[in-house]
């Protein structure tokens, strides 16, 4: 398996959106009421995407200004569609955030710290940036356990192709599990550390309705399903629709699991 054939890379916000954006949406208020933040706070959503994350705090926290960071252009033209105005976006990565120190009081992000190489220095920059006393939050996918719509994918392409395994979030992303991610947290030098389960369901109307984000070619597996001649990707397919636990009425009621933690910064 040629690792350069597929990319973690998310550069256009539409596939992203069909694949996984409508989750991550479902996703971010149960983090926020987690959270629990009182209102009147400045937020920061690092690796904003499409928005989903920075749209929940202008409607739930009665935040006293939103912002966003996105490296993607893609991602920012489709966040600022999204949000018409309710937030302050701006080109830039997790270790390169474009704000001054101790600007913020709540620095978040959703889905993101899997994809960026240096971690450390991601929750070093988001440190700088927070207030002191402020709150980092962050939550990521349970690639290993419960993400169950990429769980399918995965275990069904490994057991065509093993070398898929390499491939596989759930491997390739330790911090996907909970003692991983408080360890970082740790390791970042952040007090009250707090990790927790958020669990929403992914209905699908049907097992094709379940298949055709895999087509977008973005992202993992999508890229992965792409990048297969048509023969082993309708084996793929076919060897999905085997395992995959479908209703009577033909549709599938999934689970998709995030790991979340929470810090403070020390005063």
């Amino acid at each position: 398996m040629d690792r350069r054939q597929v990319s973690d890379t998310w550069e256009r916000g539409d596939p992203y959106e069909r694949y996984v954006g409508r989750w991550s949406r479902r996703v971010a208020p149960s983090f926020l009421s987690w959270l629990n933040i009182p209102a009147g706070r400045r937020w920061l959503d690092v690796g904003c995407g499409s928005g989903a994350l920075c749209a929940a705090i202008a409607d739930r926290c009665l935040p006293s200004a939103v912002a966003g960071v996105e490296p993607s252009v893609g991602f920012l033209k489709v966040a600022i569609n999204n949000l018409a105005g309710r937030a302050v976006l701006h080109p830039g990565s997790a270790t390169e955030i474009p704000l001054a120190d101790a600007s913020i009081d709540v620095v978040v992000s959703g889905l993101v710290l899997n994809f960026i190489p240096d971690q450390l220095a991601a929750l070093a920059e988001m440190t700088r940036v927070a207030a002191s006393g402020g709150v980092i939050g962050a939550y990521v996918w349970d690639y290993a356990g419960k993400m169950d719509l990429m769980r399918f994918f995965w275990d069904a392409a490994v057991e065509l192709n093993p070398d898929a395994a390499e491939l596989d979030e759930g491997i390739r992303f330790p911090l996907c599990r909970p003692e991983a991610l408080r360890g970082l947290f740790a390791d970042a030098g952040l007090d009250g550390i707090d990790v927790t389960a958020i669990d929403i369901p992914t209905p699908f109307e049907s097992f094709e309705d379940y298949w055709q984000p895999f087509l977008g070619g973005q992202g993992p597996a999508p890229a992965y399903a792409m990048s297969l001649d048509e023969t082993a990707r309708t084996r793929l397919r076919n060897r999905i629709r085997e395992r995959i636990p479908v209703a009577a009425d033909g549709s599938l009621s999934l689970t998709a699991r995030a790991w979340a933690a929470r810090a403070t910064v020390a005063k």
